[in-house]
C-alpha cells in the first residue's frame, strides 16, 4: 500500500494537504451537531437553521471553482490562507448571532466560503500538479481520507465540548483550530523544498494547449463531464442530508445524542478506508465503474436501514456502510476529470463538478428540514435518496474513459 507515495517529498505534500482537509472538513461536517443546541438556545426553528445549513452547502460548492481558478492562477497558498482565516472568522462570530438571517451569513456564507476555499478543489488540484502522475490516484485517496479522519475526530469531540462548555465556546475552539492549521500551508507552497523535490520526476509542463476559457467551454459541452457532474449531484444530496439531519433522525428514534456523534464519527472512520481503497481501485479499474458501484451500494444500504429496527447498533452498522463510500467518490471523480481534460485546470474543473455536488447538498439539507416540519419524519427523504442513488449509478456507466494501463514494476 502507498507504494507510489514512497518518496518522502511526495508523502510530505500529500500529508500536508490531508491535514488541512482534516481540519476544514472536520469542522464543517460537525455543524449538524449544533442544530439542536442552537434551536433550543435561540428558538430559530429547525426550518430556519436547516436553510442556513443548506445555504452553507451551496456556498461551499459555489466557492470551489472560484478557489480552484485562483489557485491555478496564483498558487494555492494565498487561497488556503484566506480560506482558513475566513473559516475561523465564521466560527468565531456565530455565537453572537440570534436570528436565522445572521446564521445564514455566518455559517451559511462565511464559514462555508472559508472551508470551501481550503478544501478539495484547491488541495487535490495543488497536489496533482506537484507530484508524479503515477502517484496521483493514491495521493488523492489519502488526501480524501484526511477529510474523513477529520469527521471521525471532530464529531465526538465537538459533541463532548458542547456538553462540557456549551455550543458557543465550542465554536470558538473550532475557530482556534482553523488558525492552528495555517503552518501546514508552507508544505504546499510551490517554492518549498518538498515541492521542488516532489515535482522533480515530472516532465516540465508545456505552455501550449487550450486556455481556461476554451477548456471550460469544452467541459460544458462534454457529455461525459456533464454525466459525471450529474452523478456527483446525488452524492452531495446524500451527504448534506445525513450530516445535517442524522442527529434529528436519531432523536426521533428516541436514542441519545451520543449515538449521533458516534455515528458521524464511524462514517468518517469507515471513509478513511473507503477513500484509500478508492485511490487504489482507480489505479486498477476504470473510475466510472468504481463510482457506479458506490452509488448502487448506497441504494441497497438505505433500503436495508428502512427495513431494520432503529437501534443504536443498526445506526452504527448503517454509518459504517455509508462511510465506505461517503467521500470516497472524490478520487474517482477527480481522476475522470483529469483524464478528460488534463491537470492544468483540474482545480477549476473539479471545483465546478463539486458545485453540482453542493447543489444536491443544498437540496438535501433544506428539503430534510421541510420534510421533518411538514410530515414529522424523514421518510420521503430516504426514498428520494434511494431513487437518486440508482440514477447516479446508471448515468456513470456511459462516461467516456480509457481502459487502465497497468504499470509494470
Amino acid at each position: 500500500m502507498f507504494q507510489s507515495l514512497r518518496q518522502p517529498a511526495v508523502m510530505t505534500v500529500t500529508l500536508a494537504a490531508a491535514g488541512i482537509l482534516m481540519v476544514t472538513m472536520g469542522i464543517r461536517q460537525s455543524f449538524g451537531l449544533f442544530v439542536g443546541p442552537i434551536d433550543k438556545a435561540s428558538g430559530m426553528g429547525i426550518m430556519s437553521i436547516s436553510f442556513a445549513m443548506a445555504v452553507g452547502q451551496l456556498t461551499w460548492g459555489a466557492i470551489q471553482p472560484i478557489a480552484g481558478a485562483c489557485s491555478d492562477r496564483w498558487g494555492p497558498d494565498r487561497v488556503l490562507i484566506a480560506g482558513l482565516l475566513i473559516l475561523a472568522l465564521g466560527c468565531a462570530v456565530t455565537p453572537f448571532i440570534g436570528t436565522g438571517l445572521g446564521l445564514t451569513l455566518t455559517l451559511g456564507l462565511l464559514a462555508s466560503v472559508g472551508s470551501g476555499a481550503a478544501s478539495f478543489s484547491t488541495l487535490i488540484g495543488a497536489a496533482a500538479q506537484r507530484i508524479p502522475e503515477h502517484a496521483r490516484g493514491q495521493a488523492s485517496g489519502l488526501i480524501n481520507a484526511g477529510g474523513s479522519f477529520g469527521q471521525f475526530v471532530f464529531a465526538p469531540v465537538v459533541q463532548k465540548l458542547i456538553g462540557w462548555v456549551g455550543w458557543m465556546s465550542t465554536f470558538w475552539v473550532l475557530a482556534l483550530t482553523a488558525l492552528l492549521t495555517l503552518p501546514l500551508i508552507r508544505k504546499l507552497s510551490p517554492g518549498s523544498k518538498a515541492q521542488k523535490t516532489a515535482a522533480a520526476p515530472r516532465p516540465a509542463p508545456v505552455s501550449s494547449g487550450p486556455g481556461l476559457a476554451e477548456t471550460l467551454k469544452n467541459a460544458m459541452t462534454d457529455r461525459s463531464y456533464l454525466l459525471l457532474s450529474l452523478g456527483f449531484f446525488t452524492c452531495g444530496f446524500h451527504i448534506a442530508f445525513l450530516v445535517t439531519h442524522l442527529p434529528g433522525e436519531i432523536d426521533l428514534c428516541g436514542l441519545p445524542p451520543s449515538v449521533a456523534s458516534w455515528s458521524l464519527a464511524l462514517i468518517g472512520l469507515a471513509n478513511i478506508f473507503g477513500s484509500i481503497a478508492a485511490g487504489s481501485c482507480i489505479a486498477r479499474w476504470r473510475s466510472k465503474y468504481v463510482l457506479a458501484l458506490m452509488y448502487a451500494s448506497r441504494a441497497v444500504l438505505i433500503l436495508w436501514y428502512l427495513m431494520m429496527p432503529k437501534t443504536d447498533l443498526v445506526f452504527y452498522i448503517f454509518a459504517i456502510g455509508l462511510g465506505l463510500t461517503w467521500l470516497a467518490t472524490v478520487p474517482p471523480t477527480a481522476n475522470i476529470v483529469a483524464k478528460l481534460f488534463g491537470t492544468r485546470y483540474l482545480a477549476t474543473l473539479f471545483g465546478l463538478a463539486l458545485f453540482s455536488h453542493q447543489i444536491g447538498g443544498f437540496l438535501g439539507a433544506w428539503l430534510g428540514g421541510i420534510a421533518l416540519t411538514r410530515f414529522g419524519d424523514y421518510s420521503w427523504m430516504w426514498w428520494a435518496d434511494i431513487v437518486l442513488a440508482v440514477l447516479a449509478a446508471i448515468v456513470n456507466l456511459p462516461i467516456r474513459e480509457a481502459k487502465i494501463k497497468m504499470q509494470t514494476a
